[in-house]
């Protein structure tokens, strides 16, 4: 008999089934213990002595692991087969020995497989190591690292940035290539440039487009044609020459497919076929694996296993026939330096399992593993082999030039079962071109000119930013989806359209840290700590010794900024911003000239909430604001604002402050001094914006109707979060603005029981079972949870025991466990806290009772006398 331990419940479940009855199969829910937020917790002094805390969440699965090792004496540890798979094995341990429950003849084992199913299960169980310690300290040094920059910087920046959350040592750096991207965007300004194309019809009137590459002999290049003269030109040198066909060349070429998902490109593809984030993507790539359905997701290996190889050519060779299997395997190399994150490539465990095979009831469980399958399958496929087709065609002269291009697919190979995306759509040529001889005279149907602009760099979507990480070798397969959701959750980049968009709030801290921590945010810095990481994982580096190179330098940078005061730090940013704050005046006025008083000077402010605006120096006299990045030509909003008309007998203003054009009813006055006001949502603009509008923005939130079931009213509305409809606690999230003023009531409740039946945010799932009537009062029932089915009573939730069953569980089991949780027990007490708040003169010892004003002081211990 052996104590078998992993991460998940789902993963214990799944591998319980191969082991049998002489295994317990129990699961640590993740990490068991974790550095204490406070300060000592990695102490430098001490050679970077690290103390460890079991959480709370945690102590009661170390206490059932340790529970089941006094009658099974084995344990193995079959955690993830990577670092942070190491390192909740070598905690685990730990804990269990310092807690003695674990012997020190107690026979521990540690078994690795990069997939669950039975085979793999099965041969890890025949293989079992010890902890690797070079990955445990690898481990430690990645945490150690993190805790020192997180809990040494962020008091920093809440000192001399008001608002400011938090910094770390990737997720900052990652924040920085969004905000440079972003005031690229911004610096950047559009060149004009024309193209010339010919609709041309063959002898034979088949009709092909080419178009103009070259002109008095001269090749174009892209701003040639800079402007409609030049273009216009261009045209009457075209149709005012006979053309023909100079030369045709076909060229023969094949396309190969994309090598099997990575983490890192499994989240990126995901991203561009199905809007996934990261966090969302590993998420059901994880409820996949822990399932048995797909290899370990966390990996930078792109190679295959051989058997795996040999299935998938066999189910090709099923399915597409012989031609589309090529004469031999395709081998991927991977290009991880690192080996502990170079596993085999993400795939299925069963090459014949198609989606439809499988049967998966998860939406994004089953277009995940659709993608996996089908990338899989092509990776293995024959190439495409095209045909492509250049026609050169130009007046007698040599005067004008132009060119058609045409591809056609021959054999479609593995374009039959899969096509990788693209970020950046490209015009292609995949059009067939009509059959054309050298000498061909060709017709002039129509010539045509277009303006176009130069586009700036496109914003990031999680895909484009992962892709930029790893070129730089920022982050790892295990951290990518962590980092782009922390700096979401931070409040520093918001998701618009699935681009990602710098707050306020990620500006000035980017700009903050760049300019006092600069070392510490360049790319080339933190690759190269990434990478003395993996050399402490294969054993080449002391962990110790790179921590201390790392806090000599750092504990220095960190007291040079002790003396900083805020608005030196402030004055600083607003020098560094002001070619993107305060741009050009077209009249060549001084540009930090205060539109609003025309005396005083713009500069940068902080909010007590962290949002930065631009504000006058003569404040309070010259009230003048405008957001950061807003065009001045908002300045006409500031102030009294717009006057939009009249409602009700109320004015109703347009105006502009710190966040941005809002609409308010009314003018603040002594009786009303909050008149209703709202911000303008997210696509609308102050220009377009009419009365009606206004006013319909001002009576959100909009009864849609009552709820047939209890006649609570169903109200749509604009949050914190976006539009909604919420009937109750439940809200559910509308995908237009404009769904607010419209929604009906029969698409309002089929939202919101959609909502409620995932269990969202004010929702109550629907019982497995109801049990009976606790004796205290209130149902106990059976539910469902994200870790196994539980008992509820009232607030107290108890996890059913090893053994019982959902649909066997009785009313009396039931009770016991729920006063186990402390359930009646509980009850009272919160019932008591409440008596004693309420009536404080019958307080006794209690020190949290409220006293009243003209109680006075009592000894410790002795009643309030009245």
């Amino acid at each position: 008999m052996a104590v078998v331990v992993v991460e998940s419940p789902a993963k214990a479940k799944t591998i319980n089934k191969y082991l049998g009855p002489g295994h317990t199969v129990l699961a640590s829910f993740g990490h068991v213990r974790d550095l204490p937020p406070k300060d000592g917790s990695v102490d430098p002094e001490q050679d970077f002595d690290m103390k460890w805390e079991v959480a709370s969440d945690s102590r009661k699965h170390v206490r059932a692991i340790a529970e089941a090792l006094k009658s099974d004496p084995d344990l193995i540890l079959a955690t993830d087969p990577d670092r942070e798979g190491e390192a909740i094995s070598w905690h685990l341990t730990e804990a269990l020995a310092k807690s003695r429950a674990l012997k020190k003849d107690t026979p521990v084992k540690r078994v690795v497989f990069n997939a669950i199913t039975k085979d793999a299960v099965t041969q890890a169980m025949k293989a079992p190591r010890e902890v690797d310690m070079e990955l445990v300290r690898a481990y430690l040094a990645r945490r150690a690292l993190d805790y020192l920059v997180g809990f040494n910087l962020s008091p920093v920046l809440w000192r001399k940035l008001p608002g400011a959350k938090s910094a770390g040592r990737v997720q900052s750096v990652c924040l920085r290539l969004i905000v440079e991207r972003e005031m690229e965007i911004e610096a950047f300004r559009a060149q004009e440039y024309w193209t010339v194309t010919a609709e041309l019809a063959t002898p034979r009137g088949q009709l092909f487009t080419a178009r103009l590459v070259s002109l008095a002999g001269e090749k174009l290049d892209k701003f040639a044609l800079k402007d409609s003269t030049a273009a216009e030109m261009a045209v009457q040198a075209v149709t005012s020459r006979a053309l023909s066909v100079r030369s045709v060349e076909a060229k023969p070429g094949s396309r190969s497919p994309a090598a099997p998902f990575m983490t890192s490109t499994l989240q990126q593809e995901a991203s561009r076929k199905f809007g996934m984030g990261a966090k969302q993507c590993m998420s059901t790539a994880q409820r996949l694996y822990e399932a048995g359905h797909i290899t370990y997701m966390r990996t930078d290996g792109i190679d295959m296993a051989p058997e795996a190889v040999m299935a998938a050519r066999d189910e090709i060779r099923r399915r597409y026939g012989d031609a589309y299997v090529p004469k031999s395997p395709r081998m991927y190399k991977n290009k991880a330096k690192n080996a502990q994150e170079a596993h085999e490539c993400i795939r299925p465990t069963d090459m014949g399992a198609d989606p439809d095979r499988l049967r998966l009831a998860d939406a994004d469980q089953r277009k995940l593993y659709d993608l996996i399958w089908k990338r899989t399958i092509a990776c293995q496929m024959e190439a495409a082999r095209l045909e492509r087709t250049t026609v050169e065609i130009g007046s007698r002269d040599g005067q004008v030039g132009l060119r058609a291009t045409g591809q056609v697919v021959l054999f479609d190979g593995f374009l039959k079962v899969y096509e990788e995306g693209r970020d950046d759509v490209e015009g292609d040529d995949d059009r067939r071109l009509p059959q054309m001889a050298e000498g061909d005279a060709l017709e002039k149907r129509n010539v045509t000119p277009e303006q176009h602009f130069t586009q700036p760099p496109p914003r990031y979507t999680e895909a484009t930013l992962v892709k930029r990480m790893e070129e730089l070798g920022i982050g790892r397969p295990s951290t990518y989806a962590s980092i782009v959701t922390t700096i979401q959750d931070r409040g520093y980049v918001r998701k618009e359209k699935n681009r990602l968009i710098p707050e306020d709030k990620g500006r000035l801290v980017t700009i903050f840290l760049v300019n006092y921590f600069r070392k510490y945010l360049e790319y080339d810095f933190t690759a190269d700590l990434e990478e003395q990481l993996d050399d402490i994982s294969a054993g080449e580096r002391d962990y110790r010794e790179v921590l201390d190179r790392f806090w000599r330098d750092f504990s220095a940078h960190l007291a040079e900024t002790s003396d900083l005061r805020i608005s030196e730090v402030l004055e600083k940013i607003d020098e560094i911003l002001a070619p993107h704050l305060y741009p050009p005046r077209e009249d060549g006025s001084d540009p930090r000239l205060c539109p609003g008083c025309g005396k005083g000077r713009l500069n940068l402010k902080t909010a007590r909430s962290g949002g930065a605006f631009i504000g006058c120096s003569n404040y309070p006299d010259c009230r003048y604001t405008r957001p950061l990045g807003a065009e001045e030509g908002d300045a006409a909003l500031s102030g009294d604002g717009r006057l939009l008309g009249h409602d009700a007998g109320d004015p109703i203003y347009l105006r502009t402050g710190r966040f941005g054009p809002y609409v308010q009813r009314g003018e603040a006055t002594e009786d009303n001094p909050k008149p209703p006001r709202a911000s303008l949502p997210k696509g609308w603009t102050p220009d377009e914006l009419t009365l009606e509008r206004a006013v319909t923005l001002l009576a959100l939130p909009r009864k849609v109707g009552d709820h047939p079931e209890d006649g609570e009213p169903v109200e749509a509305g604009i949050g914190r979060y976006g539009p909604y409809v919420k009937h109750g606690r439940i809200y559910a999230n509308l995908p237009e603005v404009e769904d607010v003023f419209t929604v009906g009531m029969n698409r309002a409740l089929d939202l919101i029981a959609a909502k409620a039946s995932r269990g969202g945010r004010g929702s109550t799932a629907a019982p497995l079972r109801e049990l009976g009537e606790h004796p205290e009062g209130g149902k106990v029932a059976v539910m469902a949870g994200r870790y196994g089915p539980y008992v509820k009573w009232e607030k107290v939730n108890a996890t059913l025991s090893k053994g019982m069953e959902p649909e066997t569980v009785t009313l009396e089991q039931a009770l016991e466990l729920i006063a186990a949780k402390g359930g009646a027990k509980g009850k009272k007490k919160a019932a008591a806290r409440g008596k004693t708040a309420a009536k404080p003169k019958s307080a006794g010892k209690s020190k949290t009772a409220a006293k009243p004003a003209t109680a006075k002081k009592t000894a410790p211990g002795r009643k309030a006398t009245g």
